[in-house]
This record gives C-alpha cells, structure tokens and sequence, in this order.
C-alpha cells in the first residue's frame, strides 16, 4: 500500500506517528481486511492493538455487520462459554433465560478476542472447534450450532512459552496466528513519542480549555530515553496528569522526572504513579520486572565467580603435591617416597600431605616452585587419602596439562612406557 492510503488509515481512526514498524503493521491489516483469514496481533500492553482489529472490520465484506470487542481476561472463568457461546434456560445457577452468546450474536459480523491467551483451556478447545467448522454447541444444549465469524485475536502473553507450559493450545495458536501482525513499543518509535505528547496536550487543552503544556529540549530528550513500560497508554496518563497537576506549562526534564519519567540509559528503571492528593515530585511505586532480571544476573554472576574461585583454591592446594613428587602405580603396593627437599619426610597415604621444615603439621602446607620452599599457614583440612588409581589418574591428567597433551614427554616425566600411558588414558576414559 503506498504511503498516501497509509496516512489516510491513520488520520481516521487517530493513529499518530510515522515509526516504519507501525505503518508495516498498518499495511499488512489493510492488505488481509478484505479475507476471512485469522489474524493474532502481538504487542505489549497499552501500545494500542484495539485499533488494528476495527481498521480490519471496517475495511472488509463484514463491514455491515455486527463487531464486537471482547476482553477474554475480564470474563469470569465459570461463566465465559456462556458469554462466548450462549447457554440454555436451567443449564445452570442463574440462567433465568436463554442467551444466544456473542458466536450467535455476531454472525456475519467480526469477534475481537482481546487478551486470548488468559483463555482457560476447556474454552480453548471450544474456540478451535468453531474457527475450523463453523460449529458449536450453547452451555446445557445438545443442539449443533452454525455460525460464520470473523476472528481477530490479540495477546500481550508470550505464546511459545505459554505453550511450552502447558497454558495455551499449540494447534489453537497456529489456527489463530494465520496472519500474524506485530505492533512495535512505544520506546522503539523515536520521535513518535513527542508527537503523541504533542497530541495528548492539544486533547487535554480543548477538553478543560487550559493553555497546552510544551516540551523544553531537554525534557524531549529525557522522553526518548525513558523505556515506557506501560507504553501509550502510560504516555495518555502522564500527560493528563502534567496538564492537570502543573502549575508551569512548560514542562522540563526536572518535571518530567517528578512524575517517574527517568534516563533508563542510565540503568534505571521505574513506572511512577501519583494521586491527586500528594506530592507529585515524590516516588511512590516502581516496576519490578527489571529489578527481577538484574537480580537474577546477579546471582547468575555471583555463582560463576563463587565456582572459579572454589576451582583456583582446589587447583592452588593441589600443586602442593602434586608438582614434585614421585608417581604411584595402581599396580604396586604403596611404599614410602622421599618428598623433594625434604629429605627427612615421606608421603604415606594415611596421611594428609601438610609439611613444614619439623614434619607433618595440620596447620601449614608446603608450596613447591622450581626449588625454592614456601610455608604458608592455613585452617586444618582434613583430607581423604588418595587410591592408587586416583593418584595415578590425576597425575596422568596433572602431567598432561604441564606437556599441553604430548603424551610422550608425559610419558617420560611419569617414569612410564607410552604403551602404558595410552593404556591407562583408555582405562581412565581420558580420551576427549
């Protein structure tokens, strides 16, 4: 569709801004008005997506007939078919009479189902019935209905997940989702967001006959940075709220932070809503899914550094004894070693390896580097001996690492034929 039909969409049915991703979404309801197919429409909340379903009634064969605007989050569970399908006198508690439901009500016509994934699931498989035959069945009657509607859904929730969890149809979904159009959020729309404060001020303005507020440089570009969590709908708010509460009429960066609007560039964060009767320049509440995800990074961060330090720790104790000294076999009884420069000692396995210049001692551990020895004083650790087989293994892996994988010269340095190394590498499921 050229941009002429596009802008003539938007001025009569009030829809402000020239974001790319918002006339795409424009331009896609005005191409699939004309057929049947189902249409689900994404987006988050308060970014408008009850626009888009009339745009798609008005422009099709249906335009004659009945539309209706139905929030699927706001019936109340035990008596949702019955707003959907109508139900029999006597059916149950309260049915004083028979109701034909919106399915009978709008034949012909469209039905948009807002906020379709609170659905409940019995409903759910009710729904898909109708938008495959045509058919239904009103609560307490065994009766088969008929009925041609068109279905427009929309839905903040996201549907892999929900489905993923159990909470949402997987063929309903693909069966509504035929023709899907997604509307972007107000913080990815860059100059659309002044030119709807713009309009939401000249709204105000006529409605109450104030003088408009205006927008300093300044607090245009706070406007840009902040992300809107509550989008236009936020954006309506705020902007009655300024109108009405201010005494300026034009509106700064340090009045706009006043009512919440904050530099998110910044890292913060905050959806700020304020009463009549108190202070407009104080914070009352915030958003926190946000917070939510920076804690869980958080977290996230700790437990990784937490790991690589436990790992430095292990990996510093070892090389206290494992870097000099000699390699035990699996395959030969345990004998006494003398540990290098310390020519009194030996490596028993009853013991912890722990040594200071007088013997063993639970409170010191002797670090060994090229010669030179070094006491360093930490708590008692109690150790679990070493098997010969995991001596031996880790001394395989130990050495590996120092020859960067040359199994020869780590052959050479364990005192062992390369045959015997491969042998023990297989056993040891070393292989990589």
């Amino acid at each position: 569709m050229d941009s002429k039909s596009i802008q003539q969409i938007k001025q009569r049915y009030g829809i402000v801004g020239n974001y790319e991703g918002l006339n795409r979404s424009i331009d896609i309801a005005i191409q699939v008005a004309p057929t049947d197919l189902s249409v689900l429409i994404f987006g988050e909340s308060g970014v408008g997506k009850e626009v888009l379903p009339r745009v798609i009634h008005d422009n099709s064969r249906r335009k004659h007939n009945k539309y209706f605007a139905i929030n699927c989050g706001s019936l109340p569970e035990g008596t949702i078919d019955s707003e959907l399908f109508g139900h029999k006198k006597g059916s149950f508690t309260g049915a004083l009479d028979d109701r034909e439901g919106y399915f009978g009500v709008a034949n012909n016509g469209t039905l948009f189902l807002d906020e379709v994934g609170e659905l409940p699931l019995a409903t759910q498989a009710r729904l898909l019935r109708v938008l495959e035959t045509g058919e239904y069945i009103r609560v307490g009657e065994s009766e088969v209905r008929k009925t041609d509607v068109r279905i427009v859904a929309a839905t903040n929730v996201n549907m892999q997940k929900a489905i993923r969890e159990g909470k949402f149809r997987e063929d309903l979904y693909y069966r509504l989702n035929t023709i899907p159009i997604s509307i972007p959020p107000l913080r990815e729309r860059g100059r659309d967001i002044e030119l709807l404060f713009r309009k939401f001020a000249y709204d105000i303005s006529e409605k109450y006959r104030i003088e408009p507020v205006r927008l300093t440089e300044d607090a245009r570009i706070l406007l840009l940075k902040y992300k809107w969590p509550g989008n236009i709908r936020q954006l309506r708010n705020l902007v009655e709220q300024i109108s009405i509460i201010s005494q300026e009429r034009e509106i700064t960066a340090d009045i706009l932070k006043g009512y919440g609007v904050t530099d998110d560039s910044l890292g913060e964060t905050g959806l700020v809503l304020h009463s009549m009767n108190r202070d407009p320049h104080v914070a009352e509440a915030h958003s926190y899914e946000k917070e939510r995800d920076m804690l869980f990074q958080l977290l996230s961060s700790i437990g990784k550094e937490v790991k690589d330090l436990k790992e430095l720790v292990h990996n510093n104790m070892q090389s206290a004894t494992q870097d000099n000294y000699h390699v035990f076999s699996e395959d030969t009884p345990v004998r006494e070693t003398p540990m290098p420069y310390v020519h009194s000692q030996v490596i028993q396995q009853s013991q912890p390896y722990m040594v200071n210049e007088s013997g063993y001692s639970p409170k010191s551990r002797m670090h060994y580097n090229h010669g030179a020895i070094q006491d360093v004083d930490i708590e008692t650790i109690e150790e679990t001996p070493m098997s010969n087989k995991e001596l031996m293994k880790k001394n395989i892996i130990d050495s590996l690492r120092r020859n960067n994988g040359n199994r020869k010269k780590t052959a050479k340095e364990l005192d062992i034929s390369e045959r015997t190394l491969y042998r023990k590498i297989k056993d040891y499921g070393l292989e990589i």
